[in-house]
């Protein structure tokens, strides 16, 4: 077993490591090969950064000389005091310039990073498998997502421009006072600077732990936030409020204590930090008095030692509160690009082409597949569909019904045998191009936070207002949405909830036939529906299906007794096929099925 201090160092490499790795992947972002425009801008930039430092160097010596030339020590000066103050005025104006131009040059850059890395978060957590994204909590994702992309930004503002110009800077006045004083001060300054940062670095590393530990806590606590609003309604029929309050509140006290530790820890960092600085300061200033009682010294030296002492102490204090940041943002930063190193379950051959369908013919051949390898769904399922056949997949809950419907649209891979449209398989086509020729119409449909517009829209891009109205007059909600205050630019509310299960699944509805795929899948489509409205949906449905295939999914057995072919699955098998008649005559699983509901529709009534 290894010790608390090998655990420790190990920990502190491991982050190490992390931190490289982050700036190695921020790197092309700020140099890259396709756009030598941001190269200029960013050499042009450093050039600013550079010529900032050496005339902010430049400054005390001025100062410095102009004290002795006003004071009378130094007579043979060309400038005069006069001229020297206005100098050292001019230098200082310079040095905020050129700082001022190396930002605006470089602004461009870091926005064009801070959205391309962005863009490419995003688009990558949208390829990742419906299997992880139903194993993360969306709180926690888009905590991490957004402390990500402010770290970029952090680290491409302070790390190039902060970082870089003290280094340059330090070494700048070290040099000057070896060359104007002797190599003492020099020593002095160094040995503070090589102090100072040692301490600096070494608490960080122990605080960065405790942050990690804090935004862990955050993290927890945003997420279960998050989970309870979007639960509303749940937390309402349970009375749960007080208990939602506590489960928050329980979080929000382990944050307390982390972010007590952070900040206690902050104060040690500050402390020790100015004890060094005040020490070196203090040091070099009595070094420079006893010169100027010697005679070795001027006045004007004294006051350009001081004048350097200070114009390095206030970046070496920056640098503490920088570093902690950086070490944070590469933290934060670590967590994204962990993220996009998350490999796609789920991606698309090297070269592989666009699925032409040309009659809509769906085929399972011996498919077997399992969420969990130990708990097989599909035990070796055989399905041919027809082009333009409406099959209806029928069964008990856990029977693999909507695992069917997700294998076919390619959420998941099989484990076993194919899944083909046409005669191609679907893991050798595009993605892009299978999820266009799928329509769906889920169980559960999920609403965007726009208008009853955007969303029926959402089927198919560009799509005319003429065509959106049609699309909802088939789904049966054109008259509802006319008879809203807002008719159409009626905003849903966060997952559809200002609308009823109803209204929205017709919403689903419109928004699918919309999008006129060739092959449809009705994932218990009209389960939110009541009796009147699904009778009239299903009409629509069955208009909609025309000329295509269909996959119907049903739980109620009334609504697909008229389907070309019915497919009894049970335990991952199918277990029977054929025409609704037919079933019911054999008296087999799905008589059996269909005499329970029927039973049951008797004793509601």
């Amino acid at each position: 077993m290894p010790s608390d201090a090998q655990s420790s160092a190990e920990i502190a490499a491991d982050e190490r490591r992390s931190g490289l790795r982050t700036i190695r992947k921020v790197g092309p972002y700020l140099w890259p090969d396709d756009k030598p425009w941001v190269k200029q801008r960013v050499v042009i930039a450093l050039l600013c950064l550079v010529l900032a430092k050496v005339v902010n160097v430049l400054a005390p010596l001025l100062f410095g000389k102009a004290v002795d030339s006003l004071s009378g020590e130094v007579s043979d000066l060309m400038l005069g005091g006069i001229g020297l103050t206005l100098a050292y005025g001019m230098a200082r104006l310079m040095n905020v310039g050129f700082q001022q131009l190396r930002d605006g040059v470089f602004a461009r850059v870091g926005q064009r990073a801070l959205r391309t890395l962005a863009l490419e978060t995003f688009t990558h957590i949208h390829r990742l498998s419906m299997r992880y994204h139903i194993t993360r909590k969306t709180g926690g994702l888009s905590r991490i997502i957004e402390r990500g992309v402010k770290g970029v930004d952090f680290l491409l503002r302070f790390m190039l421009f902060s970082v870089g110009p003290l280094i340059l800077e330090l070494l700048l006045v070290m040099g000057f006072l070896w060359a104007l004083l002797d190599a003492r001060y020099m020593a002095v300054v160094m040995v503070t600077i090589v102090i100072y940062v040692w301490f600096t670095f070494k608490v960080t590393e122990w605080r960065v732990r405790l942050r990690r530990e804090m935004n862990e806590q955050d993290t927890d606590a945003n997420q279960k936030a998050i989970d309870s609003l979007l639960n509303f309604e749940t937390v309402k029929y349970f009375g749960a409020e007080s208990r939602e309050a506590a489960r928050y509140d329980r979080s929000m006290e382990a944050y307390e204590g982390a972010a007590i530790k952070t900040a206690t820890s902050l104060a040690f960092l500050n402390f020790g930090q100015s004890l060094i600085i005040t020490l070196g300061l203090v040091i070099v200033m009595v070094m420079a008095a006893l010169g100027v009682q010697n005679g070795t010294l001027t006045v004007g030296d004294f006051v350009m030692v001081n004048a350097y002492m200070i114009q390095i102490t206030m970046p070496l204090n920056f640098l503490g509160t920088v570093y902690r940041e950086i070490r944070q943002a590469l933290v934060d930063m670590g967590e994204m690009f962990d993220l996009l190193d998350q490999p796609q379950e789920v991606s698309d051959k090297p070269g592989a082409p666009e699925l032409d369908v040309s009659q809509g013919a769906v085929e399972f051949d011996a498919v077997k597949f399992g969420y969990d390898p130990a708990r097989p769904i599909l035990k070796g399922v055989s399905l041919h569909v027809r082009s333009g056949e409406n099959v209806a997949l029928v069964g008990p809950s856990g029977s693999g019904k909507s695992t069917i419907g997700r294998l076919l649209f390619r959420f998941y891979d099989v484990n076993d045998g194919a899944v083909r449209i046409d005669g191609q398989d679907v893991r050798d086509v595009t993605q892009d191009s299978l999820h266009d020729a799928i329509g769906v119409v889920p169980q559960d449909t999920v609403l965007f936070n726009e208008t009853i517009r955007y969303n029926i829209a959402y089927g198919r891009a560009g799509a005319s207002e003429e065509e959106i109205v049609a699309a909802a007059r088939s789904a049966q909600i054109h008259d509802f949405i006319l008879s809203l205050p807002e008719g159409y630019d009626t905003m849903v509310g966060e997952r559809g909830l200002k609308l009823s299960g109803g209204e929205k699944q017709r919403v689903g509805i419109a928004r699918t036939l919309l999008k006129n795929p060739p092959i449809l899948i009705l994932d218990e489509a009209t389960s939110a529906l009541d009796s009147e409205t699904e009778s009239s949906i299903q009409g629509a449905l069955k208009r909609a299906g025309e000329g295509r295939t269909v996959i119907t999914i049903a739980h109620r057995l009334s609504t697909i007794a008229d389907a070309d072919r019915i497919v009894v699955l049970e335990n991952g098998l199918v277990v029977e096929e054929g025409t609704h008649d037919s079933l019911l005559a054999s008296h087999g699983r799905y008589a059996a099925l269909w005499n329970r509901q029927m039973q049951e529709d008797e004793e509601a009534a």
